[in-house]
């Protein structure tokens, strides 16, 4: 067994490792950028190498300097988690010339599942069913037009050595077709160095069910079950299930013994997953699946995996690629249960899930003692998402003993866990696995946008009237001033009490761009909060400075309340959502803030990819203007109105700073 491993990645996942790591006593060394130096994986291993600037492609993608870090610290392993270098074959390859053990397959397997074309036609072979379409090496685009044309509409087009959802477009029409061949080819460029793209038929509700697989050296074979990651957003998974909803002991079997015989196809060593499209239009059948793509890493979803089976998959990594045999045969694995994962990302989804960055200042959770109930995060109070790397915060898992009790219990763990002083997607995550859809697991890779005005209503950013009656009544009665409170002692409680006289007060609050006013009268014992000419009765039965439970209008309701220490601001989290106010002061500027009608502003920072006009054109309103990347994410920035270009201030490939004027419009002169 090691006694050193180097971990070549960051965030969550390398978290992941070191815990695992030093819980099997080896030592573990991390690796970070300018940007990571205080971050969360540096401050849990044992020792820790600066590699680079704060740009992956200066840090964390060089390979000469994560070797050398392994050399200096003495690390004879090094685990590339996900992303990054995981599936690297240069990489592996490296690794294996320097003496050092790559915790993955083998270069022969990466390379060979590395491209996605490649691998359908080495699974065509091994009998594994695959998706119709053309994965070939004539890449001109009228060619793959008329490909296109052939197979039929919808058809994706998929980066060939793509992942996470780059380089990926549904098209609908043949009109359409050139112009998003070219957007994927863009991204899959800047993505993987690499714009190949291959061609499949669309199914028109599929599912994405996929099966995790491990293999040793020693020429024996499992799968731990399957997942299904249906719900996504821009192909990207937001919502992760084990074992996966109507798949029966029948099937599953059925579709095991597949991904054993794919994995078995290229002599798989470790931890994988075989990912299937599934065609759910009828009833499930081994006929339905199909073949897409083999990920020869481990999965950001996995702990589901795990918390079915009862094994730690990062254990099994190190052991295999020790040399051991798989720790379970598969006679020996069962499941137990049931278990759900949500992905907590930085994002703002009532602006159109524009990724975020800043500090977190604050952290809710439940008990992390309860079993039910794991966070797997690569962020602690204090840390800082940045603009340089993917905007996941952290991952909340759940177990139940059933699909619904699981459920049950996640919207519970959410009501107590919060990650605050950066707007993420809690509540969007909330809204979709209470719908009642979800509830009745009629999952697609369509459903977000099938549910769209369900999970995502117009008042999604507003106030609730009890949540803004409690914050009204908390700035009113001098709580945030307090970090006690007591009811037996009315001395002790900050609340503007005066000598025969009830605290009378007017309260403005922000709340995005809403502006609530609030009249709160009474005293310590009793409260009348009125909104819009609505009154809420209230009192403060406990109260700790954190938690705390009002009385309002005769029922009970438990709360969590942080301060901002950046500004006159709280952070409530009530009934699963986070709802942050602001104190609005009566001479406080009023005029409206951001971009006005004539200017296009950086929505956060980021580069600009393309620029699809120039100085002087004519555009119509919503006609896209400016491309640009951040945080993993192209973005089209749209004409807010009809115009002509008055200034052009920025260039391709510049870094722009959050909030920089990219583009100036007027208006058309009359003729």
């Amino acid at each position: 067994m090691f006694d050193t491993i180097l971990i070549a990645n960051r965030g969550e996942i390398a978290c992941r490792v070191i815990k695992t790591a030093q819980k099997m006593g080896i030592k573990t060394v991390a690796v970070y950028s300018e940007a990571d130096q205080d971050a969360l994986h540096v401050r849990l291993a044992d020792d820790a190498v600066l590699i680079g600037a704060a740009p992956a492609a200066q840090s964390y993608l060089v390979i000469d300097k994560i070797i050398a870090a392994a050399k200096q610290t003495g690390a004879k392993a090094i685990h590339p988690g996900y992303g990054f270098l995981s599936e690297n074959v240069a990489f592996s390859k490296r690794c294996a010339d320097e003496g050092i053990v790559f915790i993955g397959p083998s270069e022969s397997a990466i390379e060979a599942m590395g491209l996605k074309d490649r691998a359908k036609d080495i699974m065509r072979e091994a009998g594994v069913p695959v998706v119709p379409g053309y994965q070939g090496d004539n890449q001109d685009p009228a060619f793959l037009k008329s490909e296109a044309d052939k197979i039929g509409y919808p058809v994706l087009i998929k980066a060939v050595a793509g992942g996470g959802g780059k380089g990926m477009r549904r098209i609908d029409d043949t009109k359409t077709f050139l112009e998003d061949l070219e957007s994927c080819k863009r991204e899959a460029k800047a993505a993987f160095s690499n714009d190949a793209v291959l061609i499949e038929k669309y199914i028109e509700k599929p599912r994405h069910i996929e099966l995790q697989v491990f293999g040793d050296s020693h020429g024996n074979y499992v799968h731990l079950f399957e997942r299904d990651c249906s719900v996504q957003r821009r192909h990207q998974k937001v919502v992760e299930e084990a074992p996966a909803p109507h798949v029966d002991a029948e099937l599953r079997a059925q579709i095991g013994e597949i991904a054993v015989k794919a994995a078995r196809a290229i002599e798989y060593c470790g931890a994988g997953t075989i990912e299937f499209i599934v065609d759910a239009s009828a009833k499930l059948s081994e006929k339905a699946f199909y073949f897409m793509e083999m990920n020869t890493r481990l999965q950001v979803e996995h702990p589901v995996s795990e918390m079915i089976s009862g094994q730690d998959f990062v254990e099994w990594q190190i052991r295999i690629a020790a040399g051991e045999k798989l720790p379970k045969a598969q006679d020996e694995l069962r499941i137990n249960g049931h278990a759900i994962e949500l992905r907590i990302y930085a994002e703002d989804p009532a602006h159109d899930f524009v990724p975020q960055i800043g500090e977190i200042y604050d952290i809710f959770t439940a008990d992390l003692d309860d079993p039910h109930y794991r966070i797997d995060s690569g962020v602690d109070v204090g840390d800082r998402v940045s603009v340089y790397y993917d905007p996941m915060i952290a991952k909340l898992i759940c177990w139940g003993e059933s699909r619904e009790i699981a459920l049950n219990r996640m919207n519970g763990y959410l009501a107590q866990t919060a990650f605050l002083g950066v707007n993420n997607n809690q509540e969007f995550l909330r809204n979709i696995i209470s719908s009642n859809a979800f509830q009745d697991a009629d999952l697609n890779t369509h459903f977000v946008e099938q549910h769209h005005d369900t999970l995502l209503p117009e008042n999604y950013a507003k106030a609730e009237r009890m949540e803004a009656a409690i914050t009204a009544l908390y700035f009113a009665a001098g709580f945030d001033r307090d970090d006690s409170f007591d009811t037996s002692d009315p001395w002790a409680i900050c609340d503007n009490w005066r000598m025969n006289h009830d605290l009378k007060k007017l309260i403005r609050l922000r709340h995005h761009d809403d502006v609530i006013e609030a009249g709160v009268e009474g005293s310590y014992d009793c409260y009348q909060v009125s909104i819009d000419g609505e009154i809420c009765d209230m009192r403060m039965l406990e109260f700790d400075g954190e938690t705390g439970m009002f009385e309002i209008n005769g029922s009970s309701h438990h709360f969590k309340i942080s301060k901002n220490p950046d500004d006159d601001s709280i952070n409530l989290l009530s009934n699963g959502r986070v709802l942050s106010f602001q104190r609005e002061r009566f001479d406080a500027d009023s005029a409206s803030h951001g971009a006005n009608e004539g200017q296009i502003i950086s929505p956060m920072p980021g580069t600009i990819i393309k620029i699809l006009v120039k100085k002087g054109a004519k555009v119509a309103k919503d006609q896209p203007l400016i491309i640009m990347e951040a945080m993993k994410l192209e973005m089209t920035l749209r004409a807010p109105r009809d115009g002509v270009i008055e200034s052009l201030n920025h260039g391709e490939n510049d870094q722009v700073i959050d909030g920089a004027v990219l583009l100036e419009l007027r208006e058309e002169e009359a003729a």
